[in-house]
């Protein structure tokens, strides 16, 4: 028994290598190409480079379709941390007719196909008269980012203890003092959680953003028709850098903010 749970954990062990470098290795030769001095990719490298990076830097276009992106993904970002936080609380505090199907609701974007998701998107775009804009971006994008925040938020505030909110009731707190003192600070961590995994996600979205977006350029559109065409094929490779390094920091930064229970005061809250 002994010898054979020894090679079972050798073989989890290998069976999980294996997928770490099948997932590491394309992404680290992407970052390599980025440093590539040639505008052709072949192996091995002649040397390395930063030329391709003042040149990707001065791409109008590509800055256009950064800005876009970014401030899609903080608009997007804003408004799933105010839905998405607000639906968790009616979720988790209250009971209702209907209550279990407004939740499949709420995690029904994220589960559908990104396909299904701007097809429908789409649709509801042109039957509503609107003009892809920034605006039907947004709203594509907090679809799913919506997802991310509802989901954090609901999970931390099942793991809050309710005694917490009945001993602040009893001290004489109403409730915005409650939410304010000992709610929030529960859930301070899952919110910013939340708020980094949307951004992350909504940053290097591309299927709801091409039925969405229209005629406008954001950076995952760039990068895909610059691919396809081949003629910026250096430029593409650092952008994808920057999305590697932009997408990364945020789930890192998420991933260790759910190790916290999230931080409650020791102080009852003062009475008005």
């Amino acid at each position: 028994m002994i010898g054979a749970s020894r090679w079972s954990r050798v073989a989890f062990a290998c069976g999980a290598a294996l997928i770490m470098l099948f997932l590491l290795i394309p992404l680290a030769l992407i970052i390599v190409y980025a440093f590539n001095p040639s505008n052709i990719q072949s192996w091995p490298l002649s040397g390395l480079s930063t030329k391709w990076f003042s040149s990707t830097w001065h791409n109008e276009e590509m800055r256009h379709a950064l800005w876009l992106s970014v401030r899609a993904g903080l608009l997007a970002t804003a408004i799933a941390i105010l839905l998405g936080s607000t639906a968790a609380f009616a979720v988790h505090r209250f009971r209702f007719f209907g209550r279990d199907a407004i939740s499949f609701l709420f995690v029904l974007p994220i589960a559908l196909p990104g396909i299904i998701t701007g097809m429908a998107l789409n649709s509801f775009i042109s039957f509503s008269g609107l003009t892809f804009s920034l605006t039907t971006i947004v709203i594509g994008h907090a679809t799913f980012c919506i997802v991310i925040v509802y989901n954090n938020v609901l999970a931390r505030l099942r793991r809050t203890q309710p005694s917490l909110i009945e001993a602040s009731m009893d001290l004489g707190a109403d409730g915005w003092q409650t939410f304010r003192l000992v709610m929030l600070p529960a859930i301070a961590t899952a919110l910013v959680a939340g708020g980094l995994l949307a951004f992350a996600l909504s940053f290097d979205e591309i299927v709801v953003t091409i039925f969405t977006a229209g005629a406008q350029n954001t950076l995952p559109i760039w990068i895909f028709g610059n691919i396809r065409l081949g003629q910026q094929l250096p430029q593409v490779n650092v952008v994808v850098l920057f999305v590697i390094a932009v997408t990364l920091i945020p789930v890192a930064l998420a991933q260790r903010l759910t190790r916290d229970a999230g931080l409650l005061r020791t102080t009852a809250p003062r009475t008005a």
